[in-house]
């Protein structure tokens, strides 16, 4: 009795699962017949279930041969077909596109049936034809006036006196002057793509296409259509369109967030930049195009290499130049030329007059770890700007609710002593003068004992050791003053 209670609780659950999830699902026995038949399924068929469930497949789909059904030519090959992209009428007339993966059910070496999972990209497909097409427009306009500049942003657009923007500025400059391949590694917001248009500005390729397509934006299946192109026929519902690699010949492919690109098409990609060709989904002719890529990564490129998120043969073949853009937390000497830069500009935009922050504001931004970098920074700026109404300075009260529900405990973090961050000479300093202060604190009352002061600390001996070298304390010292402190 508690088994077949069991069982009719995972029969359920089940189904409840099925019919919830965002994929169609379709499983036939090994002689054809439909045993599984989800309702997202049924809706991108436009069927009902009952029309299919317990049915052989070739009667519910006249139209399929066992040559033409992938979920029948699995049953007789036992080989999965992974990802295929397919574009059909429904039952309906509705132009449906999906990415299909078809998978047999192999029971103690035998097949038993064949699992078809259908993905639902008709919107996604729509949006992509719809870039594409732009793109072509915009491609076909260039052809005809090259004069057109395609990238707005130059080195000048980049703001900040910080050493680490001004040598991240250098490097990009120099790589400027070839056409060599270039990895960009820095987190979002960092203005990543701030510098790809300033290096394609700057170069010989000026006048030439700069076009940036962001990898992890849609599927690989479709992703391969828009960079390559493709041609009538190659796939269902194909038509002949240029892809960016050929809409940028001659100019600059930015490939954002390239760890994100499915290892499939990144081993197409790697063929392009060693030889130079592309070939269209479909298409068995080769065109050789003259593009230089730049790309893009939020993570190390290492450790994407480490974890399987970039070939090392790619990554070896973009990093002829490695270019790393620093965090705004790294660069923080420029927080107050990058607040001043953007209150410039939505004083323009808003037709406001707003002259500056306030110095609890300025704290809050220079001790804030900036996790979104300079569009964060940015963001918080348009944000308050839009909350202030009489005054002409950005307040505490005009900020965001994060910033401004951290702020008690940012200004917690201040030493006493100090009233402002304008009171600070050197972060790096203020904070060492805090820790030999704490030392000197625990060396005295643990009298010297540097193992006690240690465990008080809650660092290793060793570390204590080098950092009483490091602040040129001395333990006897504090070990002499045994009759002050105890008893």
């Amino acid at each position: 009795m508690i088994f077949l209670k069991d069982a009719r609780f995972i029969k359920n659950l089940s189904e409840v699962i099925l019919d919830n999830i965002d994929e169609g699902i379709h499983v036939v026995d090994k002689h054809g017949k439909t045993i599984i038949y989800n309702s997202k399924m049924a809706s991108l068929e436009g069927l009902r279930r009952e029309q299919v469930i317990s049915r052989n497949l070739l009667e519910v789909f006249p139209s399929l041969t066992r040559e033409t059904s992938t979920l029948l030519k699995v049953l007789k090959t036992g080989k999965p077909i992974i990802d295929q992209r397919q574009t059909y009428l429904n039952i309906r007339g509705e132009k449906i596109s999906t990415i299909n993966s078809t998978i047999p059910i192999i029971i103690d070496g035998e097949i038993e049936g064949a699992l078809e999972i259908s993905k639902d990209i008709t919107s996604v497909k729509e949006l992509s034809e719809r870039i594409i097409d732009l793109q072509q427009e915009i491609f076909q306009k260039r052809e005809r006036n090259y004069s057109e500049a395609t990238a707005s942003y130059t080195f000048l657009d980049i703001i900040g006196e910080s050493r680490e923007i001004n040598e991240a500025i250098t490097i990009a400059k120099k790589a400027s002057r070839t056409s060599s391949n270039i990895l960009i590694y820095g987190e979002t917001g960092t203005g990543k793509e701030l510098f790809a248009q300033s290096i394609h500005n700057e170069g010989n390729r000026r006048s030439k296409p700069f076009i940036a397509q962001n990898c992890a934006a849609l599927p690989e299946s479709l992703l391969e259509g828009i960079l390559f192109g493709t041609v009538k026929g190659g796939f269902t519902g194909a038509t002949d369109r240029p892809g960016l690699f050929e809409q940028a010949d001659g100019g600059t492919l930015l490939l954002d967030e390239i760890n994100s690109m499915g290892m499939g098409l990144q081993a197409k990609l790697l063929r392009v930049l060693q030889e130079g060709f592309i070939r269209r989904v479909g298409d068995v002719r080769e065109i050789k195009v003259d593009v230089r890529i730049i790309a893009t990564t939020n993570m190390d490129p290492l450790e994407a290499v480490e974890k399987g998120h970039l070939r090392s043969d790619l990554y070896y073949r973009l990093n002829v130049v490695l270019l790393k853009i620093p965090p705004l937390r790294e660069r923080k000497g420029d927080i107050m030329a990058l607040t001043d830069h953007f209150i410039d500009m939505y004083n323009s935009r808003f037709n406001k007059k707003i002259k500056g922050i306030s110095k609890e504001v300025k704290d809050i931004f220079i001790l804030h770890s900036w996790p979104g970098n300079v569009r964060e920074l940015q963001n918080v700026i348009e944000s308050a700007m839009n909350m202030v109404t009489e005054s002409d300075i950005i307040e505490v009260s005009h900020l965001p609710h994060y910033l401004k529900k951290g702020n008690a405990r940012v200004m917690k973090k201040i030493p006493a002593g100090i009233d402002t961050i304008d009171d600070i000479v050197s972060l790096a300093d203020t904070i060492e003068s805090i820790e030999c202060s704490i030392i000197a604190r625990a060396l005295q009352e643990s009298r010297g004992n540097i193992s006690r002061a240690a465990e008080r600390l809650n660092i290793t001996r060793q570390a204590l050791q080098y950092k009483i070298k490091k602040y040129g304390l001395n333990r006897k010292d504090y070990s002499a003053r045994r009759e002050f402190y105890g008893h």
